[in-house]
């Protein structure tokens, strides 16, 4: 699979990332465009993660940094649940076992296939702290693998002005549902 992008796209994108960052500065107070820029244009398989994050609905935006790694952190950031990444069920396992009515596809491969991380429970409460996502959708959230060797997955939303984490079988797909990345930088 071919893991670039054209410069026409890489400047389209990183205009509407710095747009996005500059409209929500607090998402990240502290840090400057210009370092998160330095470091894109070192990583360009990186902006095609990012372009792939955008492509589906994500909409990613710096939301944490480690000044000890030197890491960016971009979350999907979109109110809801992104629409590219819909309608899938958890893992290639839960794919295989379904009899029948099969998803397209399943999260954790699209998620590696684009290069990005699978937003854990403690990411998405962390994301909640700068808005309201998922009030209307839900999102499939990394599955520590002792609730996955049971056969279930874990996902996220926010109803009752409250961020609930819930279980589901891992073979389940919802077209209300999708799931959250992280890119690392």
């Amino acid at each position: 699979m071919n893991q670039t992008i054209t410069p026409r796209e890489s400047d389209r994108l990183i205009k509407t990332l710095k747009e996005r960052f500059e409209k929500n500065l607090m998402r990240h107070e502290s840090l400057k465009w210009e370092n998160i820029l330095e470091k894109l244009k070192s990583y360009p398989e990186k902006l095609w993660s990012l372009h792939k994050m955008e492509e589906t609905g994500g909409e990613p935006d710096v939301i944490d940094y480690d000044s000890q790694t030197d890491t960016y952190y971009f979350y999907d950031c979109s109110i809801e649940s992104p629409k590219g990444r819909r309608s899938l069920c958890y893992d290639k396992e839960a794919w295989l076992s379904r009899p029948k009515a099969k998803p397209k596809n399943n999260i954790v491969d699209v998620a590696e296939e684009m290069g990005i991380d699978i937003l854990d429970h403690i990411g998405y409460r962390r994301l909640q702290e700068f808005g309201t996502f998922d009030s209307k959708t839900s999102s499939w959230l990394k599955t520590p693998e002792r609730i996955r060797k049971l056969g279930g997955a874990i996902f996220g939303d926010y109803r009752y002005d409250e961020v609930f984490i819930y279980h589901n079988s891992a073979i389940s797909y919802y077209i209300s549902r999708g799931f959250r990345g992280v890119l690392k930088l």
